[in-house]
């Protein structure tokens, strides 16, 4: 097994961190506010119990939060996310103590202090989260890892961590296919394999299997089962225990609760109106004469698409290509004729995107969601992906958590692309927050003015 020397400190040194900024504002707010109390010795000892008070629960919310859980894989999507809530929390928390107690100490004011300790705990989290990623793709604090029986799901999650490199994983070859007990042990202790991945379909007897979890048991090698990419089965339902029996319960994803679904449909209405009377009612009329100026045909192209529960929709773009018969059949190639010069310009932008917001106040698209493709693409895909369908479960969008973590476009091995492209749509609908939506609106508005290198 490798050994982990560093990663087990990481986490007492994160939250040191964080005491000391909460300290820092706490103390400086204090005494800015309190210049008579500066000296007083008996207002110091009673203060740090406050402050010790509030250690504890900082501490004590973060095992809720989760915001020292901090995987390999954390995105900064979620990684902000958890952050927000926990200040949020704290803060309330904060507020209702010194609402009861009356203590200086809590009583400061409240807003700027907020603000102070917001910004100093996002900075210094964020220049964490960043400089461990950076440290994780030079190849320093790595994890060894094999496989064992590739197949396609195990290719999928290859690519993905060599396309990672910040996750900091090291994938080390088996070089056998069939399994030796002595070899594989040797193999592992010569590359120091902490974890060992291998696909829940695979050709291996049931005596086999057994034994090598026991070996990896044995050795402490941590494993990792992959499902098999085609199935939706463990989309579909989630552990839970009836006393200590456990059982599978059908999933019940965040949208589909009403309060969830309320919400988002009230902000993609006031987002779309915004967007719409602001933005669109100016440009839309020089990006119509500019197509009209450049290419023959209509402003707009209009092209169904499914939707919510697989239900068919007109969806609404500005026209990028020449007027073709293969529009609905053809998807778009690298340096793709079809595409107009201007319409280049506009699929780089992602401002052909834009008329979209006409069918978010529909109600057929939503401002973030799995991006709907089209009829003949699904078609393919479905049988192939069995959790494929799971994209329907919530309403498409303007923009994706796909799309703005570069998973877009034709490029490479299509298979695979599209096999990831679908993970993350599936990870959104079972994940969904309002806060993953602003992160995802935030990244895109950063794509449209840097533009889009993978789109096409």
């Amino acid at each position: 097994m490798q050994r982990i020397r560093y990663s087990r400190y990481l986490k007492s040194i994160i939250i040191l961190l964080d005491l000391v900024v909460i300290a820092s504002i706490f103390i400086f707010f204090f005494l800015t506010r309190n210049q008579t109390l500066k000296y007083n010795e008996e207002a110091w000892y009673q203060n740090a119990f406050s402050l010790a008070l509030l250690f504890l629960f900082w501490i004590l919310l973060s095992g809720r939060t989760g915001i020292y859980n901090i995987p390999r894989n954390l995105t900064y999507t979620l990684f902000l996310e958890r952050i927000f809530i926990h200040f949020l929390l704290f803060i309330l928390g904060v507020l209702l103590i010194g609402k009861v107690s009356y203590n200086v100490f809590f009583n400061s004011d409240i807003y700027w202090l907020s603000f102070y300790l917001f910004f100093f705990i996002f900075l210094v989290r964020s220049m964490i989260f960043f400089g461990i990623k950076y440290v994780r793709s030079l190849g320093i604090n790595h994890r060894n890892v094999m496989f064992i029986h590739e197949n396609s799901s195990t290719e999928v999650l290859k690519n993905i961590l060599r396309d990672r490199k910040d996750y900091g994983y090291k994938i080390f070859e088996y070089p056998k296919d069939e399994i030796e007990t002595d070899q594989l042990i040797e193999f592992w202790k010569e590359n120091g394999i902490h974890t060992l991945f291998i696909p829940l379909e695979n050709s291996y007897t049931h005596n086999t299997e057994k034994e090598i979890f026991k070996l990896a048991e044995a050795n402490k090698v941590h494993i990792s089962l992959i499902p098999n990419i085609t199935q939706s089965d463990f989309f579909l339902y989630n552990m839970g225990y009836i006393q200590t029996q456990p059982v599978l319960n059908q999933v019940k994803y965040p949208l589909e609760y009403y309060s969830n679904y309320l919400m988002k449909r009230i902000f993609d209405i006031i987002f779309s109106l915004i967007v719409l009377i602001g933005i669109c009612s100016w440009l839309f009329p020089i990006i119509a004469v500019l197509i009209k100026l450049t290419s023959k045909g209509p402003v707009f192209f209009i092209q169904e698409r499914y939707g919510f529960h697989e239900e068919v929709f007109k969806c609404i773009k500005f026209r990028t290509m020449i007027v073709n018969e293969e529009s609905s059949t053809k998807t778009t190639a690298e340096n793709d004729k079809r595409i107009t010069p201007f319409g280049k310009f506009l699929r780089k932008t992602s401002l052909d995107e834009m008329p979209q917001f006409l069918n978010v106040l529909k109600g057929d698209m939503s401002i973030v969601g799995p991006r709907p493709h089209m009829l003949a693409v699904d078609n393919y895909y479905k049988p192939k992906i069995g959790r494929y369908s799971l994209r329907s479960m919530v309403t498409p969008g303007i923009t994706g958590l796909a799309q703005v973590n570069g998973l877009r476009g034709d490029a490479g091995d299509v298979e695979v692309e599209m096999n990831k492209r679908v993970l993350a749509d599936a990870f959104y609908v079972r994940n969904w927050s309002f806060m993953l939506d602003l992160v995802i609106i935030l990244k895109t508005i950063l794509l449209v003015i840097g533009g889009d290198k993978n789109a096409k």
